[in-house]
């Protein structure tokens, strides 16, 4: 079966995209409309419906079939049945309309302040006990609120901020950029770790100089903590001799026991054996860490709530980081 053609504005042959998207914007204020009417089969039936004058509701499905270039109803006086192409067409726009309630749906619970979602991200070395004390902690008061974690390097975390997929990260060090709000929160002493058969290993303090001359292996250009170490180095008067580059700072220290190299780590959640973490007296050697969240950005109540919570553990955001050696 044929279906009969309008004449009035059509897409180009070629499909070009800025006519679908011209044509779509045309169309989508008109979808519910026209699903009204096909379900109805009655122009004043569903103008009741929709709330809308039967005049405008008839113009409507009159500009809808122009644009298409097709005619979607069959008309019987007020009475209209679908074409062939109408049905199809109404397939279509009602999967549409169900995707965008379901996205209504989704955007409304996450803003639930009882059981909304948080996008919260944070550093590797703070995911085995900062981070689940953290969350154990708030969600004590707020038990339905639902978290999407990303684990990840600070660069990475604040990108993930600017482009609306984290409400709020964990980093160090602290951001200072106009777009981004930071927060510090706490500090982290850093240590020395060497191997245990190490000529250090029997000390528990030492001077950073002190390693002037050994391998160290780091992370990867583009984490904090490397840009830390390097920092300290060379306030400490050298340029690290960097041996190895990693992404995870066990795993450096899984390195530093096999004897590849010593690293300038924060402390572990579980001692490792093989290695001995000494005390850097001089330079003063320790990481910010601090809560970043995008300028200007509208919280929804359950990230205003977890947002409170974290300042509100200034000074004792790390409680659980195990003392000094």
């Amino acid at each position: 079966m044929t279906h009969q053609q309008r004449p009035g504005p059509r897409l180009s042959p070629s499909g070009d995209t800025s006519d679908i998207e011209d044509i779509v914007a045309a169309l989508v204020p008109r979808l519910a409309h026209f699903a009204g009417v096909a379900r109805t089969e009655h122009v004043t039936r569903a103008a009741g419906e929709l709330r809308v004058p039967q005049s405008t509701l008839s113009r409507a499905m009159v500009r809808l079939e122009q644009d298409l270039g097709v005619d979607l109803f069959a008309r019987r006086g007020r009475t209209v049945s679908l074409t062939p192409a109408g049905r199809s067409f109404l397939r279509s726009v009602e999967r549409a309309l169900a995707e965008i309630g379901r996205a209504v749906e989704e955007v409304r619970a996450d803003a639930d302040p009882a059981g909304g979602k948080v996008a919260f991200g944070f550093l590797h070395t703070m995911g085995s006990e900062t981070v689940p004390g953290l969350i154990r902690a708030f969600r004590a008061d707020h038990p339905r609120v639902r978290f999407s974690l990303v684990q990840n390097y600070g660069e990475a975390m604040l990108e993930g901020l600017r482009a609306g997929e984290l409400d709020l990260c964990l980093t160090s060090p602290v951001p200072d950029a106009p777009d981004l709000v930071g927060r510090r929160l706490d500090e982290q002493k850093l240590r020395l770790v060497v191997p245990a058969d190490h000529r250090l290993a029997g000390r528990r303090r030492v001077r950073l100089a002190e390693a002037a001359d050994e391998a160290f292996v780091t992370l990867e250009p583009g984490y904090g903590l490397r840009r830390i170490t390097d920092d300290v180095c060379r306030e400490a008067g050298f340029v690290p001799r960097v041996a190895f580059e990693g992404e995870e700072a066990e795993t450096l220290r899984g390195l530093v026991a096999a004897g590849l190299g010593v690293a300038l780590l924060p402390p572990p959640a579980v001692p490792r054996p093989g290695v001995v973490e000494l005390t850097v007296t001089a330079p003063r050697a320790v990481r910010e860490i601090g809560v970043a969240w995008l300028e200007g950005h509208p919280d929804t109540p359950p990230v205003a709530a977890f947002k409170r919570f974290l300042l509100s553990r200034r000074g004792r955001l790390l409680s659980t980081t195990p003392p000094d050696l």
